[in-house]
């Protein structure tokens, strides 16, 4: 399936596809003139991530072109907190201590993920970010000039997405490159 920049694909329950906002389908090329799409999954520690990475690598291995990417964000660490609680500026120790916790997850996510990618015969490369994780995936997105974004829906109701906001919904309305949403299943 070849799908142009401007469309945004969701996908439902039971791998049904909805497709809306200005798609336009085009029909598969032959095998031999086909070129692999480059696809960038991005991953947390959420069940919905699995799942949304799971799902690529099912219905997309074929039309990869390797490695696919994947992408994890790292929060800032809050120090506002941590100054709060100190009475003042914290000690550098304790914000290295945060940052290599953090990057001790972040690793232990990667690997779970490459993992997984393995068991499919799937080359992976990694990218990691630090930011804003809605902003960092579309800029990451666009810098590595992907076709393709996957990433899962925590499928929030209104109220949650109002305070919280979603991740997918801004990657949606900013990433330049079509994005597949891979909802919950529940």
């Amino acid at each position: 399936m070849l799908v142009d920049r401007s469309s945004t694909l969701v996908v439902g329950r039971e791998g049904h596809t909805v497709i809306s906002k200005k798609t336009k389908m085009a029909a598969p090329a032959p095998p031999q003139q086909r070129q692999g799409q480059k696809v960038m999954v991005a991953v947390d520690e959420s069940e919905c991530s699995r799942r949304a990475l799971e799902w690529a690598l099912r219905n997309l291995a074929s039309t990869l072109a390797p490695p696919l990417l994947l992408l994890t964000v790292q929060p800032l660490v809050p120090l506002g907190y941590v100054s709060a609680a100190s009475f003042g500026a914290p000690p550098p120790e304790l914000i290295k201590s945060m940052q290599e916790q953090q990057r001790e997850l972040t690793q232990a996510l990667l690997d779970k993920a490459k993992a997984i990618c393995a068991e499919h015969g799937v080359p992976v490369e990694t990218v990691v970010e630090v930011g804003d994780p809605k902003e960092m995936i579309c800029e990451a997105a666009e810098k590595k000039n992907v076709d393709l974004l996957v990433l899962g829906s925590h499928s929030r109701g209104p109220i949650q997405r109002l305070f919280l906001g979603s991740v997918s919904n801004y990657c949606v309305h900013h990433c330049k490159c079509p994005v597949l949403v891979v909802k919950n299943q529940g």
